[in-house]
């Protein structure tokens, strides 16, 4: 995958993320759609829970990317 790809897909996850954890996405989400949007087991979560998830997902996803930067061969996509 190129570098610009890379950074992008990162890029748009992290608005993602951004959006669910400081702008009230994670209201939005609560309930049946967190199904969709975050993931099978965030059915029963409150609000700060979802945004606890995401918080440590966008932290491991951080490093991921900043991993694959450094040694693109760790990409899996």
């Amino acid at each position: 995958m190129a570098l610009w790809l890379w950074c992008l897909t990162f890029a748009f996850h992290s608005l993602y993320c951004w959006w669910i954890i400081g702008y009230g996405g994670a209201k939005w989400v609560e309930g049946w759609k967190s199904f969709f949007l975050i993931d099978w087991i965030a059915l029963d979560w409150n609000a700060e829970q979802i945004r606890m998830y995401v918080l440590i997902i966008w932290l491991a996803s951080l490093v991921y990317f900043i991993l694959g930067i450094i040694k693109p061969g760790l990409r899996l996509f």
